[in-house]
């Protein structure tokens, strides 16, 4: 049990930065509650993770592979990775901290499935171009609709929080079954644990972090990078939903948080890129670059020194 500590510590880290992309829009807003979108988030989660968290666990555990030492440095170093990225508030993204320390194992073991490594590539690439486009084209084609509805300011505002409610929760369920894999797919891959067992013990500890560390980086998502309004929050929540679950049925775990940069950015296209703050973007585009390097250099040096150690003095 022990030897998951580092794949719970991974989870609880992903809570704490990933997860609470799927309400921070809705809570920047002051559309929903920040304990009532923590739960409903910690919730759908899990749902998802053992539901719907197969595929992105086999595509993980297939890069390289993994003995049990091997799998735990992976999760703490890329835990250490992501802490220190919310830490200091960035949104940062698990699968490139993951994928980075798995590199790291890889090139101690001379082992690296390329194949699959530029799949997961090449979906990092896109996430954030395809959030950006799909939170356009939903805002044009719901605003459309929306402005031509003859209702109450009171009825708009009801109608808006159950859509958030709703496509928060679809959204986590998402990420989920999406990113559950960046948490204990290297114990699959070392025998540890079976894909059931690693979808259990990965969603229950996204969610812990969810709970427990998540305020932080909400506050950055859904309030300093882009002004938005009520509406304009929904259709990136919206866009956030559709984005994560398009990779999870292609089987790739990608970045929830570069799918949510994404969809803000397709709305501060929309509304002017005054809305955008370049500086929050800067930061949070750095910490993206230095996330997989960061995770990749953390377990290299784990490797080394615990080799240092089994060889003695």
């Amino acid at each position: 049990m022990l030897s998951l500590l580092g794949g719970i510590f991974m989870g609880w880290a992903l809570g704490a930065n990933d997860a609470s992309n799927v309400f921070g829009t809705a809570v920047g807003a002051r559309m929903v509650k920040f304990w009532t979108a923590t739960f409903l988030a910690s919730v759908f989660v899990v749902l998802g993770a053992v539901i719907s968290g197969r595929a992105g666990i086999e595509t993980l555990q297939g890069l390289t592979s993994f003995e049990l030492s091997q799998a735990v440095i992976a999760s703490v170093a890329a835990a250490l990775s992501v802490s220190i990225m919310t830490l200091a508030g960035w949104p940062v993204s698990t699968s490139q901290a993951v994928i980075g320390a798995i590199i790291g194992i890889g090139i101690m073991n001379h082992q690296i499935n390329l194949a699959g490594l530029g799949k997961v590539l090449a979906c990092w690439f896109t996430t954030p171009l395809g959030g950006a486009l799909i939170s356009f084209t939903v805002y044009k084609v719901l605003a459309f609709f929306y402005n031509r509805l003859e209702i109450s300011l009171f009825t708009s505002d009801r109608l808006l929080k159950i859509g958030f409610v709703i496509f928060g929760s679809y959204g986590a369920y998402a990420l989920g079954a999406n990113n559950v894999a960046n948490v204990t797919a290297v114990f699959v891959g070392a025998g540890k644990l079976t894909v059931f067992q690693a979808a259990l013990i990965g969603g229950v500890s996204i969610a812990l972090g969810i709970l427990t560390f998540s305020r932080h980086v909400m506050e950055t998502v859904g309030q300093k990078l882009v002004e938005l309004d009520p509406f304009s929050a929904l259709m990136v929540s919206i866009s956030l939903a559709i984005t994560i679950h398009i990779y999870t049925i292609i089987g790739v775990p990608v970045s929830s948080s570069q799918a949510i940069i994404g969809g803000l950015l397709g709305i501060g296209i929309i509304k002017g890129t005054s809305t955008v703050s370049l500086k929050t973007l800067k930061g949070i585009f750095l910490a993206w670059f230095l996330t997989p390097v960061l995770a990749c250099a953390l377990a290299l040096f784990m490797v080394f020194v615990s080799f240092l150690e089994y060889v003695g003095p």
